[in-house]
């Protein structure tokens, strides 16, 4: 918890400086300098300023308000201006520049771009894809559909697609929307009697971005217009990217006909990422930030807390860097940790976990046992204090591979390896993977050790 965590002035400057990060100096000057906190009881925080001033900035940075607060103050945290009755709500991702009304935009987040996705295994498919997409619009996979729980990078994805496309695309037109507003959009326009405005907004488009199509279900006159939006977009060439958190034949309460054209082109998926992943991620959001970390290994530790929502992810990072920012203490293991401890408590370890994709239990003794006979020495040689090469390199190998396939966190698996701390723990998994990145017999190596250590789980499971 942060130190000032009912303190409505402290509070308020660590959202202040994470909106700054957000935005920018000037633009938070401009429209949002003139706030103020008018309470704050450690769950809810009031904003105040003048009523005009206030209604603007619900409406253009509420949503980005309601998600840096629910980042910096803890998850469930909920922002409320003075002048108005309800909270602001936090979205899947933050406002863009260049709306074209409140249904669909044409501009997209800068930070949101292809260069700025960290691939991992999890991910790859939907980020080939996405790329093809955005290189080739109508060409190359149409329509695509990605599917993921939240928090894991389905939205970053179509925004970097609308970038690509406004980058490069020859002036093809990219728009994007959801499916909530979508049917809020469809029903303004029967009751408006303005259809063929409604028609003549996504049909002309060149791309057209839909998130969150689960919330089309059961909506039968909404659904009736998607499909004939969805067609008349199909059969001229143009491209659809839809995303849900669900497969399409999971969609049981949206048309037959409908989750048949959702299946129609490429469906892939994106998983919680690994722990590589995970720490590839919180490192490229501190650079992007310009976030100087005292002790590398307090991305490790955050990366072992939290793992299935990348979004939770970078919101912990957050969270530890505010409280640096009030404490002026170093970003380290003892800052992260006191952090982590309140939102995020490590779970006891149970020495188990589970082997991926499908596997059963695994124990740290047994890759132990499976790493030293590869390599021709005795596990007391590799929990040993020995720094011989070839049982260094060994242990290395057993460490990343403890790392990978169980639930082991880093001080728990320098334990393991003869009383070392996470420091080592660290160090060792980062020498594995410069070396996996240039060497071929040690990938194959470690190749071999997995699928042996996978064969060995079902032979115990049969």
């Amino acid at each position: 918890m942060l130190p000032a965590h009912n303190d409505p002035e402290d509070a308020w400057r660590v959202l202040r400086a994470e909106l700054r990060r957000r935005i920018g100096a000037s633009t938070f000057d401009i429209w949002l300098g003139g706030l103020d906190v008018a309470d704050w009881d450690g769950r809810i925080i009031v904003l105040g300023g003048p009523a005009e001033k206030e209604l603007w900035v619900s409406r253009r940075y509420g949503r980005l308000l309601g998600q840096a607060a629910e980042d910096v103050l803890g998850p469930g945290t909920k922002l409320r201006f003075a002048g108005g009755e309800h909270a602001v709500e936090p979205s899947a991702g933050p406002p863009v520049a260049g709306e074209q009304g409140p249904e669909l935009r044409t501009g997209f987040n800068p930070r949101y771009r292809f260069e700025q996705f960290i691939i991992g295994e999890t991910n790859r498919l939907a980020h080939a894809g996405a790329l093809a997409v955005a290189e080739n619009p109508g060409q190359a996979y149409n329509p695509l559909f990605l599917y993921a729980p939240p928090g894991l990078g389905k939205t970053h994805l179509l925004h970097a697609i609308g970038n690509y496309v406004l980058q490069f695309g020859a002036g093809a037109s990219v728009k994007y929307t959801t499916a909530e507003a979508f049917t809020n959009h469809f029903l303004g326009a029967l009751s408006s009697k303005s259809i063929e405005t409604f028609k003549q907004a996504y049909r002309t488009a060149d791309v057209l971005l839909i998130d969150d199509v689960q919330f089309l279900a059961a909506k039968a006159r909404t659904e009736e217009e998607f499909f004939h939006t969805f067609n008349a977009l199909y059969e001229n060439g143009r491209q659809l990217v839809l995303t849900c958190d669900r497969l399409p034949r999971a969609l049981t309460t949206i048309e037959q006909r409908l989750r048949e054209r959702f299946e129609a082109g490429l469906v892939a998926d994106i998983k919680p990422p690994d722990h590589a992943t995970r720490v590839a991620i919180l490192r490229k959001r501190a650079a992007l930030d310009q976030i100087e970390i005292a002790d590398p290994t307090v991305l490790d530790l955050i990366a072992d807390r939290v793992r299935d929502n990348i979004r939770l992810l970078e919101g912990a990072l957050i969270r530890v860097v505010a409280f640096h920012s009030l404490t002026h203490r170093a970003i380290d293991v003892p800052l992260t940790t006191e952090v982590l401890d309140v939102m995020y408590p490590e779970a006891p370890s149970p020495g188990r976990a589970s082997v991926p994709h499908g596997g059963g239990p695994i124990s740290v003794e047994t890759i132990q046992a499976a790493v030293a006979a590869q390599f021709g020495i005795t596990v007391d040689q590799l929990t040993s204090s020995s720094r011989r090469a070839t049982v260094n390199w060994a242990r290395q190998v057993a460490m990343s591979l403890v790392r990978d396939l169980t639930d082991e966190s880093l001080p728990s698996i320098g334990r393991a390896f003869g009383g070392r701390n996470h420091a080592t723990v660290h160090n060792a998994l980062r020498r594995v993977s410069d070396r996996l990145a240039g060497d071929t017999e040690a990938v194959e190596i470690v190749h071999q050790l997995r699928r042996r250590l996978a064969g060995d789980q079902d032979d115990r499971l049969s």
